[in-house]
């Protein structure tokens, strides 16, 4: 068997690479330096501390802190979601708004829109509510309850409350919350006794 030659090894790499590359994930995370980015952070720090702005260099110090408070109870979230539990650990990661709030800041999560929507709202099970239509170009998002007995009482400003929360982590694409009413049931009584007359 003759030894492959230099085109047939250029033709078999850039076939291997090719093949990788449909085979990453779209969401891979890109690689990061953590040395050299928290170099970087420190020198950002060190201009505003140094640019004889003393409220501009305690603003960016307090930002600093509030981000890695951020990020570090999403980390700690991650490793209690993967600890030894019964399910699906994707499931319970894609699960947790903390969690689920950090995959869509940075466009990492699996799920579309009107999945994570769904989501959101499935997991306000107290609440009981169901989607009922999302306006893309005004963000507005409509919820019923399915708890109202059909009085058209709703669920009140709680779950409305609940709901707006629930959306921010899960898709903040939902700039409004909107509660509607239920249709009343038609409630069926005896009928009137016909007046007798004498």
């Amino acid at each position: 068997m003759s030894a492959p030659t230099a085109s047939t090894e250029t033709a078999e790499t850039a076939e291997t690479a090719e093949s990788t590359a449909h085979a990453a994930p779209a969401t891979a995370p890109r690689p990061v330096d953590a040395e050299q980015t928290g170099r970087r952070i420190g020198e950002v720090l060190d201009r505003l501390a140094t640019s004889g702005d003393p409220a501009a260099a305690a603003a960016a110090e307090e930002l600093v802190r509030s981000l890695m408070d951020f990020y570090g109870a999403g980390l700690a979230r991650v490793l209690h979601l993967l600890a030894d539990a019964p399910g699906d650990p994707a499931a319970r990661l894609l699960g947790d708004d903390l969690v689920a709030s950090l995959l869509v800041l940075h466009d990492l999560h699996p799920e579309d829109r009107d999945t994570r929507i769904v989501r959101a709202v499935a997991g306000l099970r107290e609440h009981d509510l169901e989607v009922v239509t999302f306006d893309e170009e005004s963000g507005t998002l409509r919820l019923r309850s399915r708890a109202s007995g059909g009085c058209g009482c709703g669920s009140g400003a709680g779950a409305q409350e609940a709901a707006r929360a629930a959306v921010a982590c899960f898709a903040p694409e939902v700039r409004d919350v909107v509660m509607e009413q239920a249709p009343a049931l038609l409630q069926i009584g005896s009928a009137p006794e016909p007046t007798r007359t004498r």
